[in-house]
């Protein structure tokens, strides 16, 4: 049996693919003090359902992404190892992330497997390594279970139905804020949440696209 998301809860998705949210992780002790449920996602699954391509697959873009988040590493002084390849399927280690209901130990102790040692989640050797560290023997069966892939399409499948397209993402009295960088509106926000609902942020929530539809 499958839970739903409460979306009266602030929550917090993520998926293991990103460096920015490892970066975003560790930078927790300065997250607003509120109870985020940790929730897995399949980031690939939500690139599908919005017809996004996932940045990896503009060459320029890739390598960026990779400078700037070892650049973003050394600026915050947070350990960083890029695993030995990049992208890489992140369906195996979000299943068991979502069968261990990982709290931000956990998820700490997962992202650190690979972007602070640059370990591979992807093998058989790994992923027993990875299990081992979260003092889980039984991933390698926790992560076949029809309940568990069922849990992680429900939490995708949900998270997209509220506007989720990228991680890391925080979920905060019903609004988005997406990415690394935005630790400060959030933690601005979850002070002052009556800023969305200024004049000038709802004009340009608003705005009509100056683009003209393909006929």
């Amino acid at each position: 049996m499958t839970h739903p998301i409460d979306p009266t809860h602030p929550m917090w998705f993520y998926d293991v693919g990103s460096p920015f949210t490892y970066l975003l992780l560790e930078q927790h002790d300065k997250w607003p003090g509120m109870p985020f449920v940790f929730t897995p996602v399949v980031l690939a699954d939500l690139y599908r359902h919005w017809g996004q391509l996932p940045a990896s697959a503009v060459p320029e873009k890739r390598v960026f992404i990779y400078r700037h988040a070892l650049f973003r590493a050394e600026q915050l002084g947070i350990p960083f190892k890029m695993p030995p390849a990049h992208p890489f399927d992140t369906t195996k280690v979000m299943r068991l992330a979502t069968a261990l209901k990982a709290d931000v130990a956990c998820a700490l102790e997962i992202f650190r497997f690979i972007w602070h040692d640059g370990r591979d989640p992807t093998t058989d050797e790994g992923f027993a390594a990875l299990c081992e560290r979260v003092g889980a023997p039984d991933g390698a069966a926790l992560v076949e279970l029809e309940e568990t892939k069922e849990q992680l399409r429900r939490n995708t499948a949900d998270a997209a139905a509220l506007g989720v397209f990228g991680v890391p993402t925080f979920w905060l009295n019903k609004q988005l804020f997406w990415g690394e960088d935005a630790l400060p509106m959030v933690l601005y926000c979850a002070r002052t949440p009556n800023w969305l609902d200024s004049k000038e942020v709802k004009r340009i929530s608003t705005l009509p696209s100056g683009l003209k539809k393909d006929s």
